[in-house]
Protein backbone atom coordinates (compact mmCIF):
# COMPACT_ATOMS: atom_id res chain seq x y z
CA UNK A 1 0.00 0.00 0.00
CA UNK A 2 1.04 3.46 -0.73
CA UNK A 3 0.21 7.38 -0.71
CA UNK A 4 0.84 9.97 -3.44
CA UNK A 5 1.40 13.26 -2.22
CA UNK A 6 1.53 16.20 -4.92
CA UNK A 7 4.58 18.14 -4.71
CA UNK A 8 4.98 21.95 -4.39
CA UNK A 9 1.08 22.57 -3.19
CA UNK A 10 -1.73 22.48 -4.89
CA UNK A 11 -0.30 23.94 -8.59
CA UNK A 12 2.75 21.33 -8.11
CA UNK A 13 3.67 19.51 -11.08
CA UNK A 14 4.94 16.19 -9.75
CA UNK A 15 3.87 13.34 -7.56
CA UNK A 16 5.84 11.70 -4.44
CA UNK A 17 5.32 7.93 -3.50
CA UNK A 18 5.22 6.81 -0.09
CA UNK A 19 5.21 3.14 1.22
CA UNK A 20 2.55 2.76 4.18
CA UNK A 21 2.71 -1.01 4.15
CA UNK A 22 3.98 -3.78 2.90
CA UNK A 23 2.32 -7.83 3.43
CA UNK A 24 1.73 -10.97 1.18
CA UNK A 25 -2.13 -10.44 1.98
CA UNK A 26 -2.29 -7.32 -0.12
CA UNK A 27 -0.63 -8.75 -3.11
CA UNK A 28 -3.58 -9.08 -5.76
CA UNK A 29 -5.15 -7.52 -8.96
CA UNK A 30 -8.68 -7.27 -10.20
CA UNK A 31 -9.91 -6.78 -6.66
CA UNK A 32 -12.42 -4.60 -4.44
CA UNK A 33 -10.33 -2.54 -1.96
CA UNK A 34 -13.28 0.11 0.43
CA UNK A 35 -12.76 1.44 3.58
CA UNK A 36 -15.51 0.92 6.21
CA UNK A 37 -15.26 2.06 9.92
CA UNK A 38 -11.45 2.94 9.44
CA UNK A 39 -10.25 -0.05 7.96
CA UNK A 40 -9.82 -1.21 4.32
CA UNK A 41 -11.69 -4.55 3.09
CA UNK A 42 -9.64 -6.16 0.15
CA UNK A 43 -11.68 -8.86 -1.32
CA UNK A 44 -11.12 -11.35 -4.41
CA UNK A 45 -8.97 -10.65 -7.42
CA UNK A 46 -6.34 -12.53 -8.88
CA UNK A 47 -3.35 -13.88 -6.55
CA UNK A 48 -0.83 -14.78 -9.08
CA UNK A 49 -0.13 -13.80 -12.40
CA UNK A 50 -1.37 -16.18 -14.64
CA UNK A 51 -3.98 -17.35 -12.26
CA UNK A 52 -7.37 -18.18 -14.05
CA UNK A 53 -9.28 -18.66 -10.82
CA UNK A 54 -10.51 -15.53 -8.71
CA UNK A 55 -9.85 -16.00 -4.62
CA UNK A 56 -12.46 -15.94 -2.48
CA UNK A 57 -10.60 -14.53 0.73
CA UNK A 58 -10.83 -11.31 2.52
CA UNK A 59 -8.54 -9.08 3.83
CA UNK A 60 -8.71 -6.37 6.50
CA UNK A 61 -6.24 -3.86 6.66
CA UNK A 62 -5.97 -1.32 9.86
CA UNK A 63 -3.91 1.34 9.08
CA UNK A 64 -3.72 2.60 12.68
CA UNK A 65 -2.14 -0.81 13.85
CA UNK A 66 -0.53 -1.39 10.36
CA UNK A 67 -1.86 -4.65 10.47
CA UNK A 68 -3.75 -7.12 7.11
CA UNK A 69 -5.66 -10.16 8.56
CA UNK A 70 -7.53 -12.56 6.62
CA UNK A 71 -11.05 -12.11 7.65
CA UNK A 72 -12.26 -15.99 9.56
CA UNK A 73 -16.02 -15.40 7.82
CA UNK A 74 -16.99 -18.64 5.88
CA UNK A 75 -18.94 -18.47 2.55
CA UNK A 76 -16.87 -15.22 0.60
CA UNK A 77 -17.49 -14.88 -2.44
CA UNK A 78 -14.97 -16.08 -5.29
CA UNK A 79 -14.71 -12.75 -7.46
CA UNK A 80 -12.61 -10.66 -9.52
CA UNK A 81 -13.45 -7.90 -11.80
CA UNK A 82 -16.01 -6.62 -9.15
CA UNK A 83 -16.92 -3.88 -7.42
CA UNK A 84 -17.97 -2.83 -3.45
CA UNK A 85 -19.27 -0.41 -1.91
CA UNK A 86 -19.88 0.15 2.14
CA UNK A 87 -23.67 0.54 2.65
CA UNK A 88 -24.77 1.60 6.50
CA UNK A 89 -21.48 1.50 8.03
CA UNK A 90 -22.31 -2.32 8.51
CA UNK A 91 -22.40 -4.07 5.31
CA UNK A 92 -19.88 -4.23 2.94
CA UNK A 93 -21.50 -4.95 -0.50
CA UNK A 94 -20.37 -6.91 -3.43
CA UNK A 95 -21.22 -6.33 -7.24
CA UNK A 96 -21.52 -8.50 -10.05
CA UNK A 97 -17.71 -9.42 -11.23
CA UNK A 98 -16.36 -12.21 -12.69
CA UNK A 99 -16.53 -16.09 -10.63
CA UNK A 100 -14.28 -17.75 -12.60
CA UNK A 101 -16.79 -19.27 -15.06
CA UNK A 102 -18.94 -16.29 -15.63
CA UNK A 103 -20.03 -12.56 -15.34
CA UNK A 104 -22.59 -12.19 -12.34
CA UNK A 105 -24.88 -8.92 -11.11
CA UNK A 106 -25.70 -10.77 -8.19
CA UNK A 107 -25.02 -8.81 -4.53
CA UNK A 108 -22.85 -10.56 -1.76
CA UNK A 109 -22.80 -8.68 1.51
CA UNK A 110 -20.29 -9.24 4.88
CA UNK A 111 -22.36 -8.33 7.69
CA UNK A 112 -19.16 -7.20 9.53
CA UNK A 113 -20.98 -7.04 13.10
CA UNK A 114 -21.96 -10.83 12.47
CA UNK A 115 -18.48 -11.49 10.54
CA UNK A 116 -21.10 -13.53 8.20
CA UNK A 117 -20.65 -13.83 4.39
CA UNK A 118 -24.99 -13.05 3.15
CA UNK A 119 -25.76 -13.94 -0.50
CA UNK A 120 -28.80 -11.10 -1.01
CA UNK A 121 -31.93 -12.40 -3.10
CA UNK A 122 -33.42 -10.00 -5.95
CA UNK A 123 -36.49 -8.50 -5.01
CA UNK A 124 -39.47 -8.35 -7.46
CA UNK A 125 -39.13 -6.18 -10.43
CA UNK A 126 -35.79 -6.99 -10.57
CA UNK A 127 -34.20 -5.91 -14.07
CA UNK A 128 -30.59 -7.22 -14.02
CA UNK A 129 -28.08 -7.06 -16.78
CA UNK A 130 -26.75 -9.92 -18.27
CA UNK A 131 -23.45 -10.01 -16.59
CA UNK A 132 -20.84 -7.19 -14.69
CA UNK A 133 -16.95 -7.08 -14.76
CA UNK A 134 -15.04 -4.43 -14.90
CA UNK A 135 -17.58 -2.03 -14.26
CA UNK A 136 -18.05 0.95 -11.49
CA UNK A 137 -20.47 0.71 -8.90
CA UNK A 138 -21.22 4.01 -6.74
CA UNK A 139 -23.09 4.79 -4.22
CA UNK A 140 -25.66 7.41 -3.86
CA UNK A 141 -27.01 6.71 -0.48
CA UNK A 142 -27.51 3.51 2.21
CA UNK A 143 -30.41 2.29 -0.26
CA UNK A 144 -28.80 3.09 -4.25
CA UNK A 145 -26.31 2.49 -6.20
CA UNK A 146 -25.33 3.64 -9.61
CA UNK A 147 -23.98 1.12 -11.81
CA UNK A 148 -21.95 1.14 -15.46
CA UNK A 149 -20.03 -0.49 -17.47
CA UNK A 150 -19.02 -3.75 -18.73
CA UNK A 151 -22.04 -5.26 -19.81
CA UNK A 152 -21.74 -9.79 -20.66
CA UNK A 153 -22.73 -9.74 -24.66
CA UNK A 154 -20.30 -8.77 -27.11
CA UNK A 155 -23.22 -6.95 -29.37
CA UNK A 156 -23.63 -4.57 -26.40
CA UNK A 157 -20.04 -4.13 -25.14
CA UNK A 158 -19.78 -3.12 -28.81
CA UNK A 159 -22.88 -0.64 -29.63
CA UNK A 160 -23.52 1.20 -25.71
CA UNK A 161 -22.77 1.40 -22.43
CA UNK A 162 -25.60 0.60 -20.22
CA UNK A 163 -26.52 2.65 -16.62
CA UNK A 164 -28.61 0.76 -14.30
CA UNK A 165 -29.74 2.32 -10.50
CA UNK A 166 -29.35 -0.49 -7.88
CA UNK A 167 -31.66 -0.37 -5.18
CA UNK A 168 -30.68 -2.11 -2.13
CA UNK A 169 -32.91 -2.57 1.09
CA UNK A 170 -30.19 -4.14 3.70
CA UNK A 171 -32.62 -5.39 6.44
CA UNK A 172 -34.63 -7.71 3.54
CA UNK A 173 -31.36 -8.15 2.33
CA UNK A 174 -32.69 -7.54 -1.16
CA UNK A 175 -31.39 -5.91 -4.07
CA UNK A 176 -33.11 -4.80 -7.15
CA UNK A 177 -31.79 -3.57 -10.68
CA UNK A 178 -33.65 -0.44 -12.60
CA UNK A 179 -31.84 0.33 -16.04
CA UNK A 180 -31.62 4.25 -16.48
CA UNK A 181 -33.01 5.42 -20.35
CA UNK A 182 -29.54 7.08 -20.86
CA UNK A 183 -26.62 5.23 -22.37
CA UNK A 184 -22.65 5.99 -22.14
CA UNK A 185 -20.21 4.64 -24.76
CA UNK A 186 -18.95 1.07 -23.65
CA UNK A 187 -15.98 1.24 -21.17
CA UNK A 188 -14.46 -1.41 -18.86
CA UNK A 189 -11.80 -1.06 -16.79
CA UNK A 190 -12.98 2.69 -15.76
CA UNK A 191 -13.79 5.02 -13.25
CA UNK A 192 -15.76 6.68 -12.07
CA UNK A 193 -16.27 10.01 -9.40
CA UNK A 194 -19.56 11.55 -7.87
CA UNK A 195 -19.06 15.35 -7.72
CA UNK A 196 -19.71 18.16 -6.34
CA UNK A 197 -19.97 21.35 -8.50
CA UNK A 198 -19.28 24.65 -7.15
CA UNK A 199 -21.72 27.94 -6.16
CA UNK A 200 -24.41 28.49 -3.16
CA UNK A 201 -26.68 25.49 -4.92
CA UNK A 202 -24.19 22.62 -5.52
CA UNK A 203 -26.01 19.39 -7.54
CA UNK A 204 -23.58 16.82 -8.49
CA UNK A 205 -22.62 14.80 -11.15
CA UNK A 206 -21.22 11.18 -11.70
CA UNK A 207 -18.45 11.17 -14.32
CA UNK A 208 -16.79 8.15 -16.18
CA UNK A 209 -13.15 8.42 -17.08
CA UNK A 210 -11.39 6.30 -19.41
CA UNK A 211 -12.14 2.46 -20.15
CA UNK A 212 -12.43 3.05 -24.03
CA UNK A 213 -11.09 4.62 -26.44
CA UNK A 214 -12.57 8.30 -25.87
CA UNK A 215 -10.14 10.43 -23.97
CA UNK A 216 -12.88 12.53 -22.26
CA UNK A 217 -14.95 11.93 -19.06
CA UNK A 218 -18.64 11.34 -19.40
CA UNK A 219 -21.61 12.24 -17.33
CA UNK A 220 -23.50 9.15 -16.09
CA UNK A 221 -26.09 11.08 -14.12
CA UNK A 222 -26.70 14.24 -13.05
CA UNK A 223 -28.88 15.36 -9.77
CA UNK A 224 -30.07 18.91 -8.88
CA UNK A 225 -28.97 20.13 -5.88
CA UNK A 226 -30.35 18.70 -2.95
CA UNK A 227 -31.20 15.30 -4.26
CA UNK A 228 -27.80 13.32 -2.73
CA UNK A 229 -27.51 13.99 1.16
CA UNK A 230 -24.77 12.05 1.86
CA UNK A 231 -22.53 9.21 0.50
CA UNK A 232 -19.50 8.69 2.55
CA UNK A 233 -19.48 6.92 5.78
CA UNK A 234 -15.60 7.22 7.64
CA UNK A 235 -15.12 5.49 10.54
CA UNK A 236 -19.20 4.05 10.23
CA UNK A 237 -20.98 7.58 10.79
CA UNK A 238 -22.77 9.97 7.80
CA UNK A 239 -20.87 12.81 6.37
CA UNK A 240 -22.75 15.07 4.37
CA UNK A 241 -21.40 15.16 0.77
CA UNK A 242 -17.97 16.67 0.53
CA UNK A 243 -17.00 19.28 -1.93
CA UNK A 244 -13.50 19.15 -3.51
CA UNK A 245 -11.94 20.09 -0.34
CA UNK A 246 -13.83 17.49 2.15
CA UNK A 247 -12.33 15.23 4.39
CA UNK A 248 -11.46 11.40 3.99
CA UNK A 249 -11.06 9.02 7.01
CA UNK A 250 -8.73 9.80 9.85
CA UNK A 251 -7.10 6.30 8.83
CA UNK A 252 -6.14 8.14 5.50
CA UNK A 253 -5.24 11.09 7.02
CA UNK A 254 -2.78 9.71 9.42
CA UNK A 255 -0.94 7.24 6.27
CA UNK A 256 -0.93 10.45 4.45
CA UNK A 257 0.79 12.61 7.34
CA UNK A 258 -1.96 15.28 7.18
CA UNK A 259 -2.14 18.10 10.15
CA UNK A 260 -4.27 17.57 12.85
CA UNK A 261 -6.92 20.16 12.10
CA UNK A 262 -5.84 20.82 8.88
CA UNK A 263 -8.62 21.37 6.17
CA UNK A 264 -7.68 21.32 2.58
CA UNK A 265 -6.75 21.73 -1.15
CA UNK A 266 -4.11 19.43 -1.78
CA UNK A 267 -5.26 16.01 -2.30
CA UNK A 268 -2.98 13.29 -1.08
CA UNK A 269 -4.33 9.45 -3.13
CA UNK A 270 -4.02 5.93 -1.30
CA UNK A 271 -3.51 3.20 -3.01
CA UNK A 272 -3.89 -0.42 -2.33
CA UNK A 273 -2.84 -3.35 -4.42
CA UNK A 274 -3.58 -1.34 -7.59
CA UNK A 275 -6.89 0.11 -6.39
CA UNK A 276 -7.45 3.46 -5.50
CA UNK A 277 -8.79 3.51 -1.63
CA UNK A 278 -9.74 7.13 -0.86
CA UNK A 279 -8.54 10.87 -1.54
CA UNK A 280 -7.18 12.53 1.18
CA UNK A 281 -7.32 16.31 1.09
CA UNK A 282 -5.79 19.17 3.17
CA UNK A 283 -4.55 22.42 2.73
CA UNK A 284 -0.61 22.74 2.14
CA UNK A 285 -0.43 25.96 3.64
CA UNK A 286 -1.55 24.74 6.65
CA UNK A 287 1.56 22.28 7.08
CA UNK A 288 4.60 23.70 9.06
Amino acid sequence: MAVAVPQGGAGGSGWTWRPVAGDALLARAFHSCTELRGRFYLVGGVLAGGAREPSSDTVVFDPAAGLAVRVGARGGPRRSHHDAVPVGGRWLCVVGGWDGSRRLATVAALDTERGVWEAWTAASGNCPPAGLSSHTCTRLSDRELRVAGREGGTRTQRRYGSIYTLRLDPRAHTYCYKEEGCHTVSRSGHCAALLQTPGPHPSHQLLLFGGCNSAEPEVAGHWSHGKIKAFFLPKGGTTCCPPFDGTACKACEQWAGVPAGASGTTASLMFCGGALCCAVWWRNSDQS
